[in-house]
């Protein structure tokens, strides 16, 4: 028994330092995980405050530029007639006899895209999108005169109308004369006017022999080449083979450009192989099927209405 207590002793003096040592291993661990953990979050912020300071222009030269498209945003209606004008002249061609129910088609679609009209249920009977009445959806204003006129009407009138109907009123062709009131008078003089007001027209008096006449040259050079670009670009390098996949807003403008007989001026500069291309497309584009449009996936059908109204 003698031999064996310091044995048991020799065990519970090595087993102090072996404690000891462990602890410091510990501590040691501990803080050198400390250490990368602080290390890695300092890296961490370096990393993002580095990410930040690269971002901060771009995110602000996108600020910059959503400031100046909304200075300078324009209607269906200011873009079509902008497309009509002659540069130096001001004014549209006097052979063009298109573009006045084109811009009162744009201003039924620009209703629409603004969520202020929509088109009548189609029905158990599943009714034609031109045998459907144009219904008000919200009469809040616009902020601009021609198009709330144009709501006014259509909030007030009853029976509703049809799209097609709307169209020959608001232009004035009509044989009815208890509805010679619905006619928007000065449409495109007005149209001048807010363009004047944007910074892209200015205001002339030219002389025609037996009279004189307003027009409205072309001062902002730059966004009326944008505006051709978009409508060049949408059937170029930006085409895509679904019209579900186009935006609704360039999608009505080449439309409507067409129906106003204004889209050649947009194609003019491309060179012969671009606009064989441009109006190939453009064809594809006419001879979609407006009822089978109007019922796929986020269709306006309004929009494709006022396509059948000019393409029947």
């Amino acid at each position: 028994m003698k031999a064996r207590v310091p044995q048991q002793g020799a065990i519970k003096i090595n087993a102090v330092p072996d404690l000891q040592s462990m602890t410091s291993l510990t501590q040691r661990s501990s803080g050198l995980v400390q250490r990368r953990t602080e290390a890695s979050r300092n890296a961490a912020a370096d990393k993002e405050r580095g990410s930040d300071d690269e971002d901060n222009e771009p995110r602000q030269e996108e600020e910059d530029e959503k400031g100046d498209s909304k200075e300078t945003r324009l209607t269906l209606m200011e873009e079509v007639l902008l497309l009509g004008l002659k540069d130096r002249e001001g004014y549209t061609s006097f052979w063009n006899d298109c573009i006045s129910s084109g811009l009162r088609g744009c201003m039924l679609i620009e209703l629409a895209l603004r969520g202020r009209l929509q088109l009548e249920a189609c029905g158990m009977r599943r009714k034609s999108l031109l045998a459907r009445k144009v219904i008000c959806k919200s009469a809040a204003p616009t902020g601009d005169m021609l198009l709330d006129e144009a709501l006014k009407h259509v909030k007030e009138t009853q029976p509703p109308e049809t799209v097609q109907s709307w169209i020959e009123l608001l232009s004035g062709e009509t044989w009815n004369p208890l509805k010679l009131h619905y006619q928007l008078r000065n449409v495109r003089e007005r149209l001048a006017k807010n363009l004047v007001e944007k910074g892209v027209l200015t205001t002339e008096k030219q002389n025609f022999l037996l009279f004189d006449m307003t027009t409205h040259p072309l001062t902002n050079d730059t966004i009326k080449q944008r505006l051709v670009k978009k409508v060049q670009e949408s059937v170029l390098d930006k085409w895509v083979n679904d019209p579900g996949r186009f935006d609704k807003r360039v999608l009505a403008l080449i439309f409507l450009a067409h129906s106003s007989d204004v889209l050649e001026n947009a194609f003019a500069p491309l060179l012969d192989e671009q606009y064989d291309l441009a109006m190939k497309r453009v064809r594809l584009l006419l001879d979609l099927e407006p009822e089978a449009e109007s019922t796929k996936a986020n269709a306006n059908e309004l929009l494709w209405a006022v396509v059948a109204a000019f393409t029947k």
